[in-house]
């Protein structure tokens, strides 16, 4: 049995997934199966991935059913007490596993371990920022207080004891945008993280990915679930309130005022600062404006979101 699940749901990344396959061939911890679920492609995604002869890779098709049932599938299918998802168009640094496997030997008692990110934008690629003091090389950190700016699980980057996603849960096939997200508050709330930060994977940053369509807001995250344990955890409450100021936002600018008040009335405003409480009661006109100089802003390593 090998020591790592490699999780790999593949859709529509003909131009990606031979480079996401060869940075996971070119692990320095060679010990590892790759399962990759293409779920529905319709490009050449299929083809590039086949040219791959390594009998590590166990490959599966279905049909398009979106990535939180690709993802559960593969969580079904692996043999190994230790899971790890990388997405078709991200990629690893040969020491990912290896740093990895060090993470669980200083901290056996531990399950979840995560590593940290550089972004690629169009324009450039830098480090992305955490909002944790550095005072060694691995830090076990709490999720939320850990997330504020930057989550310190990416899912291209985060090792799982299998046994979380018994107790836990997997991810919810209802979210079509934010499913990660959910499974990791779930999972914040009960685990720590030990976090290394060695970056150890690059994450392509997609202004135009499904994170960013308005028009699944609907299908965004339900904080309803977590209403209760964010009633006596503060840092939960401030994490939450941090993504309901962002969902507010899109929800102004889709002029969709049930879901902009549906955010905007679950907010503590005095916790999210001044600047954020100000941004809540612009026009969507002038939110657009401040969007593209955003944009434009990330693209050169300042800032990922308007939102944080």
């Amino acid at each position: 049995m090998a020591f790592f699940s490699v999780i790999i749901p593949l859709y529509n990344k003909e131009n990606f997934i031979e480079n996401t396959i060869k940075s996971v061939l070119n692990q320095t911890f060679q010990d590892f199966e790759i399962i990759v679920v293409n779920d529905g492609s319709t490009d050449k995604s299929e083809e590039k991935l086949l040219q791959f002869k390594d009998l590590r890779i166990r490959y599966f098709s279905k049909e398009n059913e979106g990535v939180s049932i690709a993802r559960n599938f593969g969580i079904e299918k692996a043999q190994s007490d230790f899971i790890t998802f990388l997405d078709a168009d991200d990629y690893w640094y040969p020491n990912f596993l290896k740093v990895m496997q060090e993470a669980m030997i200083l901290f056996p008692e531990q399950k979840v371990f995560s590593g940290a990110i550089e972004i690629e934008t169009s324009k450039k690629t830098f480090p992305a920022q955490y909002s944790i003091q550095k005072t060694s090389g691995f830090e076990l950190v709490n999720y939320f207080t850990a997330s504020l700016k930057e989550t310190v699980i990416c899912t291209s980057c985060a090792v799982f004891d299998k046994n979380i996603f018994k107790e836990i849960g997997v991810f919810d096939p209802k979210i079509k945008s934010g499913q990660d997200t959910d499974l990791w508050v779930r999972i914040g709330l009960i685990y720590p993280v030990v976090f290394s930060w060695k970056i150890l994977a690059r994450y392509v940053y997609d202004e135009n990915s499904l994170s960013k369509n308005n028009n699944i807001l609907n299908s965004k995250m339900d904080f309803s679930k977590f209403s209760e344990p964010e009633k006596t955890n503060p840092d939960l409450k401030l994490f939450l309130d941090l993504n309901r100021f962002s969902l507010a936002i899109k929800s102004k600018l889709a002029s969709n005022k049930v879901l902009f008040d549906y955010y905007y009335d679950g907010i503590d405003l005095k916790k999210i600062g001044a600047k954020k409480s100000f941004l809540l009661q612009l026009s969507p006109r002038f939110l657009q404006l401040l969007i593209q100089i955003k944009l434009k802003m990330a693209n050169i390593g300042i800032g990922l979101s308007v939102f944080k």
